[in-house]
């Protein structure tokens, strides 16, 4: 609530702007500096994304929760109804420079106030929510120092600022291996009978058959700790680098474990023409993320475990066109999804039934990329192809899902900081070596219907 009247009053006290895009685009210069005499005090700012989602609701094929319905079908973030309408984002934000005193100090904060996993999570998400609060120090020449709050460097999906994202879902490898959940175990001890026990202690009276639940709200790409950076103009190129010691715990959150991430980010972009954000050039970049996760629940899997991300990727856009290409693998600790495709919590149509819980594989191993293609058919309207694939449990055969979505979209753009998204997402799933799983993923996975709408002030 502090957190949240103080936003209001920041926002009542100065002017509505948008984050203005006289920066280059370089995301880590975007979003962790400010130029003197172009940024002031202090500017308010922010973005509105409500949207629409639906899937037909096809229920799970197979397995024990057979007729039931199947995660990947339910609407974000609440994963109770197959449609329905939401306000994805709502985030409002003050950013600027120490002035007078300091022109070489700058500062960025944002709450979201919105329904997602930032905000709406089993692990203990609020009303509202701190997604980034940094201070930068630009007195040493080719290393700023950033600290606090803030995205981490690393993949292009999940870096750049969501409300120039072309496409409202993430691809399956960015969701899936990036966006990461927090959880205390695997998910492979005892689950729920069906009466509220998890643990099976009857005395202890649990409200709820959820195993394993989230322990706090997704990372939103973001971790707290301190990154030096900078970008260095060559020859018509930008070159940039990130190093970043963070706790490895997500936002709002001290570290967990004592164990810190280490991430490593370089990029390079070839400036055709233009400013901000949507500039002409070709960008390059490579990143690596590395750490540790704990998880602490006896009899699943309490120990801790590496948890080690890497990608590659290249991004064109002049003219009319923008393409992109990235890969990510990643090692360690993953997300696995939930038992038998099921609604967390749900209980199975087995004679001693049980309640279906998350998981997670401790030393798994993925992979994944995805394709991106877009056309400018006017100034305002564009269409976007997008496809992605990802490999999860690849360590071993019996284990593995391929998760693939093709999506077909457009874009309106009423103004320069208003538009309207449309897409159509083709989606398979399977496990190329278990038939089991297979018949529940093939035969159950739907495709998806999204519808939003963005205004940032």
């Amino acid at each position: 609530m502090k957190i949240k009247i103080i936003t209001l009053v920041l926002a009542m006290a100065g002017t509505m702007i948008t984050v203005d895009n006289v920066i280059a685009a370089n995301w880590l210069m975007l979003q962790g500096a400010e130029k003197p005499g172009v940024s002031g005090r202090a500017r308010v700012w922010g973005f509105i994304q409500p949207e629409y989602q639906s899937t037909g609701d096809k229920k799970l094929a197979a397995g024990g929760w057979s007729g039931q319905s199947a995660i990947f079908n339910q609407m974000r973030p609440n994963l109770t109804s197959a449609s329905g309408f939401n306000v994805i984002r709502a985030r409002l934000g003050v950013r600027g420079i120490a002035m007078p005193l300091d022109s070489n100090v700058n500062y960025f904060l944002l709450t979201e106030f919105g329904n997602n996993g930032i905000t709406n999570s089993a692990g203990g998400g609020g009303d509202t929510e701190l997604t980034d609060a940094s201070i930068t120090l630009n007195h040493i020449k080719g290393a700023r120092i950033r600290v606090g709050q803030f995205k981490y460097p690393g993949s292009e999906e999940g870096l750049q600022a969501i409300h120039v994202f072309d496409y409202i879902n993430f691809t399956n490898v960015t969701n899936q291996m990036l966006l990461e959940r927090f959880f205390a175990g695997d998910g492979s001890g005892t689950p729920g009978n069906g009466n509220g026990d998890t643990d099976g202690n009857a005395a202890t009276n649990e409200s709820t058959d959820v195993v394993n639940a989230p322990t706090r709200p997704v990372g939103a790409f973001r971790d707290i700790g301190v990154q030096v950076f900078d970008s260095f103009a060559q020859g018509g190129w930008d070159h940039s680098y990130a190093v970043m010691i963070g706790n490895g715990g997500g936002i709002n959150r001290s570290n967990p474990d004592s164990n810190m991430d280490t991430y490593l980010y370089l990029a390079s972009e070839k400036i055709f023409s233009g400013k901000g954000p949507r500039r002409d050039g070709l960008k390059i970049i490579a990143w690596s993320q590395t750490g540790k996760r704990t998880l602490t629940t006896v009899g699943e899997g309490a120990g801790t475990y590496d948890r080690n991300r890497t990608g590659f990727g290249a991004f064109y856009r002049k003219g009319k066109i923008r393409t992109g290409f990235e890969y990510i693998d990643a090692k360690g600790m993953i997300f696995n999804g939930t038992d038998g495709a099921a609604l967390p919590g749900a209980i199975s149509n087995n004679v001693n039934p049980v309640a279906a819980s998350f998981n997670v594989l401790p030393t798994g191993t993925a992979n994944g990329y995805y394709f991106d293609f877009g056309y400018y058919i006017t100034p305002k309207l564009t269409i976007d192809i997008r496809y992605d694939t990802l490999n999860r449990g690849t360590q071993a055969a019996a284990a593995e899902r391929t998760f693939t979505t093709t999506t077909i979209g457009t874009q309106y753009f009423f103004n320069k900081k208003s538009r309207v998204l449309a897409n159509y997402e083709a989606r398979t799933a399977g496990a190329p070596a278990n038939t089991g799983a297979n018949n529940i993923l093939s035969n159950s996975i739907d495709n998806r219907i999204s519808l939003q709408l963005l205004t940032i002030f």
